[in-house]
């Protein structure tokens, strides 16, 4: 059995540094392996594990970061190891599993932590100078200690569009897919673009039609490793399709009920489809 968290309703305060409280809440921490988030598996149930796990394993960190904490002062804490491979009830799972493992807030916080572990680990040494870099305490940066440059956690925007035309969708598979899977068309905004040039520039490389209505529909962050994916509608304009940069194989026109794949419902992809779909029926 996989028990969700019960965090579903609860909000997520970014913080430097934990609070001083009377009372101690539990700390949660969110240790990677790659990028494959250990849990605690024990009477069937899956949870994260807590300070006192992190105690009995006798773990070496190598580093560490303070998230923050959800209402009710529920606590988080990211780190790196190396030394959880040998533990019989600890499993690795892949953070884009979570939600249906902890549920959607802890699985949100899940992805701010490997986010920001990367940064730490990519961000060891000035890119500058090369000399070594040490964290801010009174924001989340981190300072060369010899030429003071400054290095904020990066983030990478992406755009994501659904295309109509008519009653039909745009779906697109690359060489790198599974068999039968498409997706939408997305890529990341280029310096000195606005993400609406991004969309039409992205639609035009990858399968060579003109699109138009550009309309915004949501983001959502997507730490694989440090993009924000930005989601957006249009319509068909004209052109064929047309393969320009190798980067799609196929690319098909489906109505609502000849959608070969749709991707999963918590993710930007998957609300768009949704939302193409519930529009058709």
């Amino acid at each position: 059995m996989i028990r969700e968290c019960n965090a579903s309703d609860l909000e997520f305060l970014p913080l430097l540094n934990p609070p001083e409280k009377q009372e101690k809440s539990p700390d949660y921490y969110f240790i990677f392996n790659d990028r494959k988030l250990l849990l605690i598996s024990e009477n069937n149930n899956i949870r994260l594990p807590l300070e006192d796990d992190i105690m009995s394993f006798g773990a070496k960190v190598q580093r560490r970061q303070y998230l923050g904490e959800l209402r009710e002062s529920s606590c988080f804490t990211a780190e790196t190891t190396d030394c959880f491979t040998e533990i019989e009830n600890v499993i690795f799972e892949d953070i884009r599993k979570l939600p249906d493992i902890v549920g959607e807030s802890f699985a949100s916080v899940a992805g701010r932590a490997v986010h920001l572990l990367e940064w730490d680990n990519n961000t060891q040494h000035c890119g500058r100078c090369g000399s070594k870099t040490s964290r801010k305490p009174d924001e989340r940066a981190k300072q060369c200690l010899e030429c003071n440059l400054l290095f904020f956690p990066k983030i990478s925007p992406a755009i994501i569009v659904m295309i109509e035309k008519e009653d039909k969708i745009l779906m697109a598979r690359s060489p790198h897919f599974p068999p039968g899977r498409y997706g939408l068309i997305a890529g990341f905004v280029e310096p000195g673009e606005s993400i609406e040039e991004a969309v039409v520039r992205e639609v035009m490389e990858e399968v060579g039609i003109c699109i138009k209505d550009i309309s915004y529909f949501g983001s959502q962050p997507w730490p694989y490793p440090d993009s924000l994916m930005i989601a957006f509608t249009a319509k068909y304009l004209k052109g064929e399709i047309q393969f320009n940069d190798g980067e799609i194989e196929d690319a098909v026109w489906f109505r609502h009920y000849e959608i070969p794949y749709a991707p999963r419902s918590n993710s930007i992809s998957g609300k768009l489809v949704d939302y193409f779909v519930s529009k058709h029926k």
